[in-house]
């Protein structure tokens, strides 16, 4: 296996791209993202607490509880929901900790790799929720 996006990531952009498309002032419950976008509810219930706590959705209790998005739709960009759950995206190591590696400074591909880092944050940060909410997203 390469590089690849987390499950976890994956469906945290999944419900994200749902919350985008709840209208405003609404909420959607676990059940219904679960559902819709056929995560495991115990799954989403934990990546949804993650995202909570970091500031991209917001939840409400009650009989009429559900997630929201906490931020405009069209401040929202893939990078950070990948980022909440996942922590740091890097190619390699050495891209996000220069220092950590023996041979940054003489390697012949460290300057691809922080080349291919820097395209690949530049296309996650410009990729905003508004843009996806009215895609097709399974």
């Amino acid at each position: 296996m390469g590089l690849q996006l987390t499950r976890g990531g994956e469906y945290g952009l999944r419900a994200m791209v749902y919350l985008a498309r709840v209208p405003e002032g609404e909420v959607a419950s676990l059940r219904e993202i679960g559902r819709e976008q056929e995560i495991p509810e115990s799954f989403l219930a934990k990546i949804l607490q993650t995202l909570v706590h970091a500031g991209l959705a917001s939840s409400q209790r009650g009989a009429r509880g559900g997630f929201s998005l906490a931020r405009p739709a069209d401040t929202i960009s893939v990078r950070e929901v990948i980022e909440a759950i996942d922590g740091p995206i890097a190619l390699n190591g050495c891209v996000l900790w220069p220092e950590e590696c023996d041979r940054s400074e003489r390697c012949a591909l460290h300057d691809v790799w922080v080349e291919a880092q820097g395209e690949m944050m530049r296309v996650l940060d410009g990729a905003y929720l508004s843009a996806l909410e009215h895609e097709h997203v399974r």
